[in-house]
């Protein structure tokens, strides 16, 4: 039993997976969990994974589309009648007409695409076309770093959250919240005010962390940056205190106890529901990573993305296929781990990304592969935003990218209006990940980082002869296409 559950959500969970194994006899499904931190990129992933299936794009390393077994993809209402619809049309507004990107990820949302495919295999193609409902889940990664929470109380919670407020790194963006809890007396008489007040100075603090600025990651409670309906309810209304290592109970009535009280009803109305519904049912999980965004910050926005993923990926639940398995405890069984925004960088310098990755996520590859799962990395762009050219400096040929930067974006001094295209040069990422790891390492230069991760603009598509709009442009779309959906689709 998962150290996050009870023998009561097992229980839930088994009669759910019943429920799902019942319906998926008359075509089977695949749950595949989308998530990433903040600005990773899962609703721009998700919209152009279904504009490509269906409008047929160029997808060559993808078998089944290769092959032409792909004969039909189409959406059809989502099976969870309680969770919200991912707005697939309204992102693809967003990106075919108005050139803009999405709104980002702010809850759990579903998708339904059914595919109809022809089967590799001689014998099983007699029998007829084949289906597959392909569930689409995004979620903020964020609420993933909230399910170690489960297994801490709120002592525990505050030393953790206290101790990282402290470090180096954060103590100037969490003073103004560590001077109120400095005078905080968590054995006063509970105060709603002076609670309200507390909790406000701690989500600031949790704010200021993952501005573009530093770009830090591990940020629990993940909820205190995207409340959403919560916003305001008194579960979403404490903050850390700072206690002694060992104490009696929390006399009734002070703030220590509105706090726990509060805290732990987090933990049953936001993080359980959450685990228990969505996050327990997936069968396939892809983790999209913002690496060159923690880049642009240093090495401290990379060993914090580090440690946030780390405590991510301990949320999964990994493990062989089984017919058994996904009956009654679902497991994880192929998870892909992606570097975004591929399409910032030359392809020269994708291995190098892609090596850079798999020293952030090395613990959960290492976890997911001993319980049985498989694992990829790759670098990707789900819609790419740039297209690669060679540009002549100083006698010197050098590999660069041509895009139009997103309104007020800057390069030396300029300011670009989001109309004007501009080549430039990317530069390299070292061969060591390592050396990025290192305060004082041979990394990169701040003069240099932002020329080399402006934000750019989504492309402009082109039409057929016909007036059709083409597909979403890509780079190894089709490649995660083929890890997460090819054995289901052969």
């Amino acid at each position: 039993m998962s150290s996050f559950t009870s023998l009561t959500d097992e229980a839930r969970l088994a009669l759910a997976n019943l429920t799902d194994a019942a319906t998926d006899l008359a075509v089977p499904s695949l749950r595949l969990g989308v998530t990433g931190l903040a600005r990773a990129g899962k609703t721009v992933f998700i919209t152009a994974l279904v504009h490509n299936l269906i409008h047929g794009g160029r997808l060559p390393v993808f078998q089944a589309a290769a092959g032409g077994r792909l004969t039909r993809a189409h959406l059809q209402p989502q099976p969870d009648d309680a969770v919200p619809r991912f707005e697939y049309e309204s992102h693809v507004a967003a990106l075919v007409n108005d050139r803009v990107w999405p709104q980002s990820t702010r809850q759990v949302s579903e998708l339904r695409l059914t595919i109809e495919f022809e089967s590799a295999h001689y014998f099983t193609r007699k029998l007829g076309r084949g289906k597959l409902h392909l569930d689409l889940i995004d979620y903020p990664g964020e609420w993933l770093l909230d399910l170690p929470l489960l297994g801490k109380d709120f002592r525990t919670f505050s030393a953790d959250a206290i101790r990282l407020a402290r470090a180096q790194n954060r103590a100037d963006l969490a003073q103004p919240y560590l001077d109120i809890l400095a005078s905080a007396d968590p054995d006063a008489p509970e105060n709603e005010t002076d609670a309200q007040k507390l909790s406000a100075s701690f989500k600031t603090y949790l704010a200021a962390c993952r501005a573009d600025t530093h770009a830090l990651s591990m940020l629990p409670p993940g909820r205190f940056l995207m409340p959403g309906d919560l916003d305001g309810s008194p579960a979403l209304t404490f903050a850390p205190l700072d206690l002694p290592s060992e104490a009696a109970p929390a006399r009734s009535g002070s703030m220590r106890a509105m706090m726990e009280r509060r805290y732990e009803a987090y933990k049953t109305h936001v993080i359980r529901p959450f685990f228990r519904d969505h996050f327990a049912r997936l069968d396939r999980q892809i983790v999209l990573v913002d690496v060159l965004h923690a880049l642009n910050a240093g090495p401290e926005a990379l060993t914090d993305l580090e440690t946030a993923l780390g405590e991510v990926l301990k949320s999964f639940r990994p493990g062989r296929r089984s017919w058994l398995s996904s009956i009654l405890t679902r497991r994880i069984d192929r998870i892909l781990f992606a570097a975004t925004k591929a399409d910032h960088l030359h392809r020269e310098d994708h291995d190098r990304l892609e090596a850079i990755l798999t020293r952030l996520v090395a613990r959960g590859i290492e976890h997911a592969q001993f319980k049985g799962a498989d694992v990829d990395v790759l670098a990707l762009a789900a819609v790419r935003a740039t297209r690669e050219a060679t540009v002549k400096h100083r006698g010197e040929q050098l590999p660069a990218i041509l895009g139009t930067p997103l309104p007020g974006e800057r390069v030396n001094g300029e300011q670009y209006d989001g109309k004007t295209e501009i080549a430039m040069f990317p530069g390299d990422l070292p061969a060591d990940p390592g050396a990025l790891f290192e305060k004082d390492g041979p990394g990169f230069e701040p003069a240099d980082r932002s020329l080399q991760f402006l934000r750019f603009r989504p492309p402009r598509l082109d039409t057929t002869a016909e007036g059709l709009t083409l597909s979403l442009p890509h780079v190894r779309l089709d490649r995660a296409l083929d890890f997460l959906l090819g054995d289901r689709l052969a």
